[in-house]
């Protein structure tokens, strides 16, 4: 990692040992060991974070950690999985010392005993260029009753969790926006962005009754066209539908058409998923029991594409659906 400091075995041996669970071996062998329960599948996915694209590289680094762990987790969750393990590599400056790496493994180990995960292993690398942090999280699910992009069906309803748009925002509010909002609001956006709250407990309780489902990362409107594009159906999605937290109300208060721009912020990690109507008063019953608002924003229908629009069931134009990487 760095020539200066603990180096790298030391700061595994002292921040990353730590963490790791019995299949992690003390993180001294070339690899971890784990079991499957019988009639489970493994739910495998990995991502990646990059200083100035991801994350502001001023933010505070267990924060950071955290982002890292919880955005791998959010992804387990779309496919109604539970989380178990993961794995962490870490490409880091010499400008990142052990401090920063101290506070980094001290928000990992934070949310390892919330979420109930462990660290199975990793790898550690220097690099010239900005920190990249990528980490593989392990979960399982019964056998059947993963909850796959492809299944959505004409006549489905499209339902959201929590709020949309609050990640964008708070980004926003990080590089000096929104000034006049209060601080209060100001508070609670920019920790949506800096701290997403994967929807752990309620991807597994979807399952038999969503047909599809994904987590909204790149932007509700993108996302979803994810799902359309794997289960070849359309979908319409009603802006005046879309769940606001109080602070995104205040923030676009001034700009109703700002509403539709938040259909394509990413960040949310909100599960995004479809269900016949038949299932409305079981998905009621999910929300009710977790706490959690699920909002019923548009329908699945045959063809190609997904369209927003107004009260009036007119199109609005959408400049950019989501983040795109390339």
């Amino acid at each position: 990692m760095t020539a200066g400091g603990l180096g790298e075995f030391g700061r595994i041996r002292c921040f990353f040992a730590p963490l790791a669970g019995p299949g992690g071996l003390g993180l001294t062998d070339d690899a971890a060991l784990f079991d499957c329960e019988p009639g489970r599948r493994l739910v495998v996915t990995a991502d990646a974070i990059v200083a100035g694209i991801h994350y502001l590289p001023d933010d505070p680094p267990d924060l950071v950690a955290r982002k890292l762990l919880r955005v791998n987790l959010s992804d387990l969750a779309a496919m109604g999985a539970r989380p178990r393990h993961y794995l962490l590599t870490t490409a880091l400056p010499e400008t990142i010392d052990d401090a920063w790496v101290a506070r980094f493994a001290a928000g990992l180990a934070e949310d390892q005993r919330r979420f109930g995960v462990d660290l199975l292993g990793g790898d550690s690398v220097a690099t010239s260029g900005p920190a990249v942090l990528s980490l593989t999280a392990i979960g399982d699910v019964a056998a059947g009753a993963e909850i796959r992009r492809r299944g959505a069906q004409p006549g489905d309803r499209v339902w959201v969790s929590g709020t949309i748009g609050d990640a964008g925002l708070g980004l926003a509010v990080l590089k000096g926006e929104y000034e006049a909002l209060p601080a209060e609001h100001r508070a609670a956006l920019s920790g949506r962005y800096r701290l997403p709250e994967p929807r752990t407990a309620l991807g597994p309780r979807l399952a038999g009754i969503a047909h599809a489902m994904i987590d909204v990362s790149d932007g509700l409107l993108a996302d979803l066209g994810h799902i359309c594009a794997a289960s070849q159906v359309a979908a319409t999605v009603a802006a005046a539908l879309l769940p606001l937290s109080p602070a995104a109300a205040a923030a676009i208060a001034a700009a109703p058409e700002m509403r539709a721009k938040l259909a394509g912020a990413g960040d949310d990690y909100e599960l995004l998923f479809t269900a016949p109507a038949a299932m409305d008063p079981a998905i009621v019953r999910v929300g009710a029991d977790l706490g959690l608002a699920l909002t019923a924003i548009g329908t699945i229908e045959a063809g190609e594409g997904v369209r927003l629009v107004d009260p009036a069931g007119r199109p609005i134009a959408v400049k950019s659906p989501g983040y795109r990487h390339f």
